[in-house]
């Protein structure tokens, strides 16, 4: 006897059901939620996600005042195993009989993910960054470990983890290669960049050849890498609860290199990890080296992943109790000295400095001249952000979205931390998605400051690409973000603004201007992430128990009481 063909998703929706569902997971669905009337979806749909109950979920849609109860959806987040239903998306034609018409750009974007695929010898190993018709491909035809994560959710999304179990093992087997830069070694466990798959034709041989950073803008290796791929092992073993994939032995080898490279004692007084710049998705000078946010949320990430991954054996027993220090350490230091509100600005702002001592309030001597004029009128009174760095006499005050939004998803960032982020979202919008979702970093370096901080690099001139560009790869990431804080009225509204050109415009790889209103002058067209990111974000809404792949709860171990030492209180 055949299995059942239809199940109802989170939104009321009629969905296929791949017919190669166990039979037990149709046993324990409840048929009371199939409608009795189809007629009934009509009003359904014209209810708001926002306002419709979400209690089948145990989330919440009315933040930030029911906001206790949203996190109790979480509690779960760390299990092993949370299966996430086939998307109705690929399937539109279920749902035209009972009168839902999934929106067009959902149909155009799994074709442009699938076209995008690289083959190894018969098997699917990623998705390459563009489809680019273009004569000057530069690296745009490879498959970028960053890059491929939205991609690979959207599979796992799917159920269609395949050719994310042969990247996570393709990419594991590159990172044993022996990685040199010139005369240099690099360490054990850094990751690729990126790889390509070379055709033979005379031997008709298939080879993989990986970038380590070799062939990157200024030869700089990717630090975020290892973290993607311990996130990307994380989401997988959730999604399908395979656990024998992180178990293997050479996956249990590939994390304990990715950490012991991070963990190693050396000079560092702080438990941030001290970086170049260009090490992460913002690949150019602009101004991160030091301890960027974005690779510190990466890294709190991958490190609370990887506490799940690891067998408790002798070497997982080990690196569990270095992360554990570590991570007591990090969520500290970075919930106290990156956090800016309006209380903490005010502080900066009436600084002494040349303190010594322990007692010192300045701990890391700023200086209040250094405050640059626009954070204080971009500082809501209700609201606030992890800042983009902090060292020695140096605090960069410039909003990055991804560490930002990451820092919310691994619960780096407090339930109230997380709250002030979205609030200001909300009160920053045109300045953080203007017309086009989402600023990757705000504001922009102009004039001399620019020729400074970027070696007047013509590609990130103001307000495009990375210094000051909107990324709409990003959706994904606030929409995650929302789902978890019990916000998604503010991802829908990007979302629909993201809907009025993003295909009309051939999914640009990044817009330019102020509000993101222009095409970038250097954007390739068709480009993968871009895709990946609104249809993830479109497959998030629809089901939030998504969410669970790349959300983990509050430690409450980790969650110290946010009271500075006497060398910090403001």
């Amino acid at each position: 006897m055949s299995s059942l063909t239809v199940d109802v998703s989170q939104n009321g929706y009629i969905k296929n059901v791949d017919s190669s569902n166990s039979m037990h997971e149709l046993e324990d669905y409840d048929f009371s939620r199939l409608p009795d009337r189809p007629r009934n979806l009509n009003l359904e749909r014209q209810r708001s996600f926002d306002d419709r109950s979400l209690t089948d979920l145990g989330l919440s849609p009315h933040p930030p005042s029911r906001a206790e109860n949203f996190s109790r959806a979480f509690e779960n987040l760390d299990s092993v195993f949370s299966p996430g239903r086939r998307s109705g998306f690929t399937t539109p034609r279920s749902l035209v009989g009972f009168g839902y018409e999934p929106h067009p750009m959902i149909a155009e974007a799994w074709d442009n993910i699938r076209r995008s695929l690289v083959y190894f010898r018969g098997q699917p190993v990623g998705t390459i960054a563009a489809l680019d018709n273009s004569d000057e491909k530069l690296n745009y035809d490879q498959v970028f470990v960053r890059d491929f994560v939205p991609s690979a959710l959207a599979f796992l999304m799917n159920g269609e983890p395949e050719v994310v179990k042969n990247f996570i093992l393709k990419t594991l087997r590159l990172q044993s290669w022996e990685k040199k830069i010139d005369r240099f070694q690099l360490g054990e466990g850094v990751m690729p960049a990126s790889f390509k798959v070379l055709h033979d034709p005379v031997r008709n041989t298939e080879t993989l050849i990986a970038d380590f950073g070799e062939s990157a803008i200024g030869r700089v290796a990717p630090v975020d890498s290892g973290f993607w791929w311990i996130i990307l092992l994380r989401a997988y073993t959730k999604s399908t609860g395979d656990t024998s994939l992180a178990e293997m032995p050479e996956c249990q080898k590939g994390m304990g290199l990715i950490l012991s490279l991070c963990l190693s004692e050396g000079f560092d007084t702080f438990p941030t990890l001290l970086c170049a710049d260009g090490c992460c998705m913002i690949d150019r000078r602009m101004g991160v080296y030091g301890y960027p946010i974005e690779i510190q949320a990466l890294f709190f990430m991958a490190l609370r992943c990887a506490m799940l991954l690891l067998k408790h054996d002798a070497l997982g027993k080990e690196l569990i109790e270095r992360i554990t220090k570590r991570l007591h350490a990090l969520s500290y230091h970075m919930r106290n000295y990156f956090w800016l509100d309006l209380k903490q600005l005010n502080g900066i702002y009436r600084y002494k400095t040349e303190e010594y001592s322990h007692t010192a309030v300045n701990k890391f001597n700023i200086m209040p001249d250094s405050l640059p004029e626009w954070v204080f009128d971009f500082m809501p009174m209700h609201g606030g952000y992890f800042i983009g760095n902090v060292g020695p006499s140096h605090m960069d005050f410039r909003w990055f979205c991804l560490g930002n939004c990451i820092a919310i998803l691994s619960s780096l960032a407090t339930h109230e931390q997380s709250m002030a982020i979205m609030d200001l979202i909300e009160s920053r919008w045109e300045e953080l998605v203007g017309d086009m979702p989402l600023k990757v970093c705000y504001p922009a370096l102009e004039n001399h400051e620019w020729r400074i901080v970027t070696g007047c690099d013509p590609k990130n001139t103001r307000w495009s690409y990375h210094n000051g560009g909107s990324w709409p790869v990003l959706l994904w990431l606030l929409t995650a973000a929302c789902i978890k804080t019990g916000r998604p009225q503010i991802a829908r509204r990007a979302i629909e603004l993201a809907e009025t050109r993003l295909s009309k415009d051939g999914w640009p790889e990044y817009y330019d201007g102020k509000l993101g209103r222009y095409i970038g002058k250097q954007a390739r067209k068709n480009q993968t992430w871009s895709v990946a990111g609104y249809l993830v974000a479109k497959m998030l809404l629809e089901d939030p128990s998504h969410v669970g792949m790349v959300a983990i709860e509050e430690d409450k171990h980790l969650k110290p009481v946010l009271k500075r030492s006497s060398s910090w209180t403001v």
